[in-house]
């Protein structure tokens, strides 16, 4: 599954056009995450970000699968 965001994560703003934008993509190709930014120093800036910790979210996209909680 891909995931698409086009809101920069920085300015909280709508990217209008997204595929005349700066992008980052982190996935191996089926499955991945595809952020999109105004602009090069927004995207810049997201890239230089550290991040102390990294969570691994997994989950069932089978069409039988049933959510709890």
């Amino acid at each position: 599954m891909l995931i698409r965001t086009t809101t920069d994560p920085l300015s909280l703003r709508e990217v209008p056009n997204p595929e005349n934008h700066p992008c980052v993509y982190d996935g191996d190709g089926d499955h991945g995450l595809e952020i999109y930014f105004e602009h090069e120093e927004n995207r810049r800036i997201y890239l230089e970000t550290k991040i102390e910790t990294s969570i691994v979210l997994q989950g069932n996209d089978t069409d039988d699968y049933v959510a709890e909680g």
